[in-house]
């Protein structure tokens, strides 16, 4: 099936670009963000999950959290955007993402989905300690309904209540649905560079578990290339913003009597930012099209889409903190907030080598 037009963004998503960007803008300022999460700049600190469960809440109520299924990944990936540009600290990226793997399990996945539509958060917990998330690696087993073993790097931990857990059965590769408060489970918080997210890896043990899918193997294959594409769309949200903010700053701050804009050498860095960020954007939105209308191309899409994206995340902070000069070193320039957003997103789920390598994978073994 070819992709539609205009990647299928009909008048809904417009409307909803725009009212998440007045949502953010009208609750969640720049300077809010800098005061919730970077209050202590004392680098001895313990790993804090500040996040303004109020504004949560209205997400939820406005039914954020339930856009996946069945809206098109195109207009989610709108809104994400618009997430990434407040940095706002919240569950929505990783209840999203169970929801796709969820709607990918079918029936089975339906009694969590309608937890998530009540209003429950939820986190994948499906990357083993080395870091990988393939679903034969994981170090978790069930047996005789109970989850034994250890999940890492699981996003946001601390702010959800549900977890999507994959695990070695009896039956073989299989998903399970549970409770972040269930007897057994115990969240041990990492320290990360990003203050606008958590992390943490956690322990099962003898944690009584719903089944939502034994065939988990088929199950996240079909969702990932979503959960990269949502993630790159943020990425774009954050990298806008860093740009945005830093051409503001170069327009106004003043050297050798001229903005510091006037030269060469700021302007023509940040004139790539914004191509780069053009290219990533439209790769995005094309792979989130893509998994509406041509499911068969989702996965060299989302490869290619999250590579770009790393990129530009790594691009994009550099040259914004660069721009700013020394002050875009302090811990009051809100600027150091994104880049450690940026280089949490870059890294996630894939850097650009690792879906450039997979993306060969997908290209050589057609051509074969």
């Amino acid at each position: 099936m070819a992709q539609p037009d205009n990647f299928e963004f009909g008048e809904e998503a417009s409307l909803l670009k725009e009212s998440a960007r007045k949502f953010f803008a009208d609750n969640f300022s720049t300077s809010t963000l800098h005061s919730l999460v970077a209050a202590d700049p004392n680098p001895e600190r313990m790993s804090d999950c500040a996040w303004d469960m109020g504004l949560w809440q209205q997400m939820v109520d406005l039914g954020w959290t339930m856009l996946a299924v069945p809206e098109s990944a195109g207009g989610v990936g709108m809104l994400v955007e618009e997430l990434g540009r407040a940095a706002f600290p919240c569950p929505l990226l990783t209840t999203l993402n169970a929801t796709y793997v969820l709607d990918a399990c079918g029936s089975s996945g339906a009694a969590a989905l309608a937890e998530i539509a009540e209003g429950h958060s939820a986190s994948l917990a499906i990357t083993n300690k080395q870091g990988s998330w393939s679903v034969a690696d994981t170090d978790v087993t069930c047996a005789d309904g109970k989850l034994q073993g250890s999940a890492w790097f699981v996003q946001d931990a601390r702010k959800v209540d549900r977890l999507l857990v994959s695990a070695h059965s009896p039956a073989g590769l299989s998903l399970y649905w549970v409770a972040t408060d269930a007897p057994g489970v115990s969240v041990d918080a990492d320290a990360i560079v990003d203050l606008t997210r958590d992390q943490a890896h956690i322990s099962f043990t003898d944690v009584a578990a719903q089944e939502v899918s034994s065939g988990a193997l088929a199950v996240l294959n079909q969702a990932m290339p979503a959960i990269w594409t949502i993630l790159a769309a943020d990425i774009v949200g954050a990298a806008e913003w860093q740009l945005q903010t830093t051409v503001e700053y170069v327009g106004t701050r003043q050297q050798f009597d001229h903005p510091l804009g006037f030269f060469q050498a700021v302007k023509h860095p940040l004139v790539d930012v914004m191509v780069q960020i053009d290219q990533t954007k439209s790769l995005v939105y094309n792979a989130a099209c893509a998994i509406d209308n041509e499911p068969e191309r989702a996965l060299q899409y989302a490869h290619m889409a999250k590579a770009s994206a790393s990129e530009t995340a790594a691009f994009a902070s550099g040259r914004s903190v660069q721009s700013h000069g020394g002050i875009g070193f302090t811990w009051e320039c809100f600027v150091h907030l994104y880049f450690k957003r940026q280089k949490h997103s870059q890294l996630l789920w894939g850097d650009a080598a690792w879906h450039r390598a997979r993306l060969a994978d997908v290209l050589i073994g057609d051509a074969a």
